[in-house]
């Protein structure tokens, strides 16, 4: 079996990596994942210890000087080590006061300069001496890396140059391209050089959605990108009839994030269709699992749904899966800034694997989302002016026959699990491996 090195943060990286991993054997190659310590502590929903004693997660262990910075300046200013500088400075000194600013600001200049090309910068010296290593032991075939982190990318392209062997960088999260780039216009710049000279090794790129495929497309011009959307773990779809709710329920699992959300389009509509007697308040709950956050009370107060929207707080990812497949309807809120169009969120696909009718609100123009569910038939994309009609029918569905029914084309939905995202990229090698002539 042909081998494949995936070189990754597997804390940012879970669920893609880890799943695609499970099923790439399946297709023809045998996955050792290159990783670093950052997954202890973290639930990743696989067990980390016992892949690396069947040697298929690698960990390189290295010193983070950032991270020794850091604690030196929380020890000056008499901060908590386990807890974030600026939430403390805020909090000692005031968010607006003079000491608060210059802290926040030494603190921007240092992330600036200091995460280049990102926090896990001094992980490649460590990691390219045990990927040479691999090398020799391993007999590797081909290459992945993953990114975010982008160190991981810079990794691959040196040990592409030592070994000449096909490479796919996968770019979970763009680059220089990055919705959420965290940084100056100047600093975009650099981040754009290196990564055209980084990715100019590679022999294939691939991301997640088809508008951020263009985006690649656009900056590498000789470079074939493919779309390789997340997907869903096929063993956690239902496989046997789940007891519904016995009310109209609408659930939100995960975190919500104010300004890039807007669950208002949602509560106007609901007030609406319970002031003009169409819903009956008694018979419909609105629950939300993840952080309870202030603001999204205040929205609830403000349309006067405090009786039926509900925060629960966090829970664990079984509970979450279990009040997904119990539900009437599953409530996903697209992100709300133009530059985020092309942005697919991961539970989009557990909602598919929950096999629920989705409502999908907010975004611009015909996105991602709203073609995942034209595709799949799995639910419904909201505008603001269709929402309550759509509630509306739904509800009208649950009156009728006690449930909304779920009308999804199973074969469509089966093309999202990461066995098949496994199967493209196993693809994507082989032909690597034929075309650029390395067999």
């Amino acid at each position: 079996m042909k081998k494949v090195l995936i070189i990754t943060d597997l804390v940012h990286a879970t669920p893609r990596i880890p799943r695609v991993a499970k099923y790439l054997p399946e297709f023809g190659w045998q996955p050792i994942i290159l990783t670093t310590p950052s997954y202890i502590g973290h639930n990743l929903g696989i067990n980390v210890e016992k892949l690396v004693k069947q040697n298929r997660v690698i960990v390189v262990p290295y010193r983070n000087y950032l991270n020794h910075f850091l604690d030196i300046t929380k020890k000056i200013f008499g901060f908590n080590p386990q807890k974030s500088i600026r939430r403390q400075a805020d909090k000692q000194f005031g968010i607006d006061s003079p000491k608060t600013s210059m802290i926040r600001f030494l603190l921007r200049i240092v992330k600036e300069v200091s995460y280049y090309p990102d926090q896990f910068r001094d992980w490649r010296k460590s990691a390219i001496n045990v990927c040479n290593d691999l090398m020799l032991k391993e007999n590797i075939d081909a290459l992945i890396s993953s990114s975010s982190p982008v160190t991981s990318h810079i990794i691959a392209k040196e040990f592409k140059q030592q070994h000449k062997i096909p490479w796919i960088a996968d770019l979970r999260d763009l680059w220089s391209q990055n919705h959420n780039y965290p940084y100056s216009s100047l600093r975009n710049v650099i981040d754009r050089n290196i990564e055209l000279r980084t990715l100019s090794q590679a022999d294939t790129l691939v991301t997640v959605s088809e508008p951020w495929t263009k985006k690649l497309t656009l900056l590498h011009k000789d470079k074939k990108v493919y779309t390789i959307t997340n997907g869903f773990y096929p063993e956690e779809s239902v496989n046997s009839p789940t007891n519904l709710t016995s009310k109209f329920t609408i659930t939100y699992t995960g975190q919500i994030y104010e300004e890039r959300q807007d669950p208002s389009k949602l509560f106007a509509a609901l007030r609406d269709l319970i002031n003009e007697n169409l819903i009956n308040p008694l018979e419909i709950d609105v629950r939300f699992y993840g952080n309870e956050v202030e603001w999204l009370t205040k929205e609830t107060e403000k349309y006067g749904l405090t009786k039926i929207v509900k925060q629960y707080g966090r829970v664990t990812r079984k509970v979450s899966i279990e009040r997904q497949r119990e539900s009437q309807l599953l409530l996903l809120l697209n992100w709300e800034d133009i530059r985020e169009k092309g942005v697919c969120p991961l539970k989009v696909f557990e909602y598919l694997a929950a096999q629920r009718p989705i409502i999908a609100t907010g975004g611009f123009g015909h996105d991602v989302i709203e073609r995942l569910l034209d595709e799949t038939n799995a639910g419904f994309y909201a505008k603001r002016e269709t929402i309550k009609e759509i509630l509306k029918e739904a509800y009208s569905e649950y009156k009728l026959k006690g449930e909304v029914g779920y009308r999804a084309r199973t074969g469509t939905i089966n093309r999202y699990s990461y066995q098949e995202k496994a199967k493209m990229f196993a693809q994507i090698l082989d032909d690597s491996l034929k075309t650029r002539n390395y067999t």
